[in-house]
């Protein structure tokens, strides 16, 4: 099928309103914000989609995916737009997006039974803002939140800033509806638990895209204690004190909404009022009042015990002055956008990975160690570090932060720092059991990856993915390695 004939095609299925074949509309959709520096100097090296629709029900979107899965259009699903890691972007010429955006009511919020039923292009924050006037929250906050959508955060397995004590998303999905390839619609219906066979929930919940389209989620909600919050902060000696508090507090049975270590380099762009060139460790304590002075007496208690760690400690307004203004707006998003049409100095690229207390410091050590002294193009860091931000009972993650002047062609920025970066972050945590990927998902440039990350277990992926959608229409190269992924970075 050619690009003419798939919009007769899809114009034969949808109201001309609901297509959208507007230039730099397309544009903006061949690429996420993985490419983001090349998109802002128009030298994007992939090709645009043929159009994006815009469907308002399952039904809809069922109708498109049988249609390109009889045809082999490649389908790209969208929400919010803020994946980073190359899911969005479009590699085959005939391609269309499938949007959420008339995918957009709020169908249930139930405060007896403490849930909330939406379909996929809801905003969180529209939730959340209904939620918070009735005492209620979904307990989900990613950095995203006020442009992030719900079919988005499920299909990339989003987390939050507060998931130390709700959770990720996939603790908090109850139910969700969504559509295969083939045109069928499945429901898994919205009950506590239940033990009939493998957790189906999880064939959604992450896929980014590659198995099915999501149309409807029903998320968990937990009261609000707004009044409650209290704030911790402290300077400590380095990174390893800084998680060993972590774990002391997690270990012994307390769940702070937030718990961070922050490295000097990237205490410095966070803390740069008062982080006196240390490693910052902080905690964000809510909940009712009982939980919330339990919590806060067993970090206290925490800290005492690793005092020996702890340099400084810092005014709890700082944190939660610091903390009110984390999350990014769609201007700040533009804004940024904007700043790197004018300037050759990269904002900002993140790498996140997690693994078990004991290996977090010696990936971390090993990966600045690597990068300072292999890493080529070291000279043009202006910032190298990273923070440890979701904790377990059984480990942490850490999300390394690697900024850089750009001193090459704005096409090759990814091959020539991003991408070199990542594989010393990637290699030194695999080489030590970690996970490469924490919660921003493999998209399609950590997929030259996958099979070491899921090691046997890769036949598991790969039996769903012929079994869901044999004729792989379903957003080609992510999660599942393509040569283009290779390809790309060797020159």
């Amino acid at each position: 099928m050619n690009a003419d004939d798939l919009l007769a095609a899809l114009r034969e299925i949808l109201d001309p309103s609901q297509i959208n074949t507007d230039p730099d509309a397309l544009y903006d959709a061949s690429a996420d914000r993985y490419k983001k520096y090349a998109k802002a100097r128009k030298v994007l090296d992939v090709p645009a989609p043929v159009a994006i629709v815009y469907p308002a029900s399952a039904a809809e979107v069922s109708r498109l995916l049988v249609m390109c899965n009889e045809h082999g259009v490649n389908v790209i699903p969208r929400a919010g737009k803020t994946a980073t890691e190359g899911g969005l972007e479009n590699w085959k010429d005939v391609t269309v997006v499938i949007d959420t955006l008339r995918l957009d009511q709020i169908i249930k919020i139930d405060p007896y039974n403490m849930q909330a039923t939406v379909q996929a292009g809801v905003a969180l924050q529209d939730l959340e803002d209904k939620l918070r006037a009735m005492g209620l929250t979904t307990g989900h906050s990613p950095q995203s939140k006020p442009v992030a959508k719900f079919g988005g955060l499920v299909a990339t397995r989003s987390i939050g800033q507060f998931s130390t004590l709700y959770g990720g998303i996939e603790d908090m999905v109850v139910g969700l509806e969504c559509v295969f390839p083939d045109g069928h619609i499945s429901r898994i219906k919205n009950v506590p638990r239940r033990a009939g066979g493998p957790d189906i929930r999880h064939i959604a919940i992450g896929s980014e895209g590659t198995l099915c389209y999501i149309t409807e989620v029903t998320v968990k909600l937990f009261r609000y204690f707004g009044e409650n919050h209290k704030f911790y902060g402290y300077l400590v000696k380095d990174v390893e004190s800084g998680i060993r508090v972590l774990r002391e507090v997690m270990v012994n049975g307390y769940r702070p909404s937030v718990a961070r270590v922050y490295s000097e380099e990237d205490a410095r762009q966070h803390f740069s009022r008062w982080h006196r060139d240390q490693c910052v460790l902080l905690f964000m304590v809510e909940g009712n009042a009982n939980i919330v002075e339990a919590t806060c007496k067993g970090i206290e208690e925490s800290v005492e015990a690793h005092a020996d760690a702890i340099l400084a400690v810092v005014g709890s307004h700082l944190i939660e002055d610091w903390f009110n203004h984390l999350n990014w707006s769609q201007k700040d998003i533009d804004d940024e956008f904007v700043g790197m049409v004018e300037s050759d100095h990269h904002a900002g690229f993140t790498t996140e990975i997690s693994a078990d207390w004991e290996t977090i410091p010696r990936i971390y050590d090993n990966v600045m160690r690597r990068i300072r002294s292999e890493f080529p193009r070291a000279e043009d860091l202006t910032m190298l570090g990273g923070h440890s931000s979701h904790s377990y009972i059984n480990g942490t993650n850490m999300y390394f932060v690697y900024n850089y002047a750009i001193n090459c062609a704005p096409e090759d920025e990814l091959r020539v720092y991003h991408h070199p970066l990542q594989t010393i972050i990637v290699e030194e945590t695999l080489r030590l059991g970690g996970s490469m990927c924490h919660h921003h998902g493999i998209g399609k440039y950590r997929s030259e990856w996958m099979h070491a990350e899921h090691g046997s277990a890769t036949y598991m992926l790969d039996k769903l993915k012929s079994a869901f959608d044999p004729n792989g229409i379903m957003n080609y190269g992510t999660i599942f390695p393509q040569e283009e992924a290779v390809r790309r970075f060797v020159r």
